[in-house]
């Protein structure tokens, strides 16, 4: 990993305890997600082709709703961690990904506003190659729990993948499968099958292009599957965007080689559970934002939120908490 990976020590900046909740830089095409804001980096790229900065807050998202209370650091852990993988990824030979650099200094010093200068920068940033994405969610489970739990209940299947009957509730799964969803902006994803995800990625290659999705996505999963059990911990389920890397006219290139995109492999976009406490029939501990979205479920129960944005603000114990899984998965699964 890069020197500007997310640190595994303590942050002893200010930021460090009250967290970046947004980003505010003089870059052209701020988007802002649930987590992270996305720039144009004019120049950055292969031959001084635009880039992609993304710039990982401390926010975190719960039943689609942005919470108002930062978990400081987890934006630094997430960067590190991702950095690792796709690294991994490459060097492993699964496939091109979009990662270009962690370096914190790439972005300019005319970037840097009063709001948003260096030091909330560094070890946040991910700079990428621009792609066009294919708007499918690649989600790979080895182990039935979430919406693919409840759908084996309704249906004895996932995402029309028909599984054995009597499965128990976190059992592993006889062999991983791939359950694609549509990506959504706002809300949940919709598990739509493969034939499904064919015609959603029909203009930038269909069929053919989900079958290389597909395999790709299984293949990540195995390697990052073995990698994690080797370290105590249990990859249950997980999620991949890819894209297309552009021509010089901005279209995607259809005969260009699928490029995994965003994040990959983290507590925002993976289940991981450890391997020690490992039972299946109930719910299992959890390195992501379980812990989170449990203390609000409590709420709900209680009648003390409804699930509507704004979001209640998160108690100092749940902040520690998750900045603990966080950190812990990052510690195991780097080393």
């Amino acid at each position: 990993m890069s020197t500007d990976a997310a640190s595994t020590q303590p942050d002893a900046s200010p930021d460090a305890e009250r967290g970046v909740s947004q980003t505010d830089l003089n870059l052209p095409s701020k988007r802002q997600g649930k987590v992270r804001d996305t720039y144009v980096l004019p120049g950055a790229g292969a031959g001084g082709a635009d880039a992609i900065a993304m710039i990982a807050t401390d926010r975190l998202s719960a039943f689609d709703v942005v919470l108002p209370t930062p978990i400081p650091g987890k934006g630094r852990i997430l960067t590190g961690l991702a950095e690792y993988w796709l690294r991994l990824i490459e060097s492993s030979g699964l496939g091109p990904t979009h990662l270009i650099s962690t370096d914190h200094r790439l972005i300019p010093e005319s970037a840097l506003t009063p709001t948003t200068g260096r030091e909330q920068l560094r070890g946040r940033v991910t700079i990428g190659q621009r792609c066009a994405v294919i708007p499918v969610e690649c989600v790979v489970r080895g182990y039935l729990e979430g919406s693919g739990w409840h759908d084996y209940v309704e249906t004895g299947s996932v995402c029309a993948v028909d599984l054995p009957s009597g499965l128990e509730r976190c059992a592993r799964l006889p062999e991983p499968i791939f359950t694609p969803a549509t990506k959504a902006e706002s809300g949940h994803d919709e598990n739509i099958g493969f034939d499904g995800a064919c015609e959603h990625a029909g203009a930038l290659g269909g069929r053919r292009l989900l079958e290389t999705l597909r395999d790709r996505s299984l293949a990540i999963y195995r390697m990052a599957s073995e990698h994690a059990r080797g370290r105590g911990i249990i990859l249950a389920d997980t999620k991949f965007e890819f894209g297309l890397p552009l021509l010089e006219d901005g279209t995607p290139d259809l005969a260009a080689e699928p490029v995994l995109i965003d994040e990959a492999l983290t507590p925002d976009s993976s289940r991981f559970w450890p391997a020690d406490g490992y039972a299946p029939g109930r719910t299992q501990p959890s390195y992501d934002k379980q812990f989170v979205r449990e203390y609000l479920q409590s709420l709900v129960d209680a009648g003390e939120w409804d699930k509507s944005d704004p979001g209640p603000t998160l108690p100092g114990d749940v902040v520690r908490g998750t900045v603990e899984r966080y950190q812990e998965a990052f510690d195991r699964l780097s080393r």
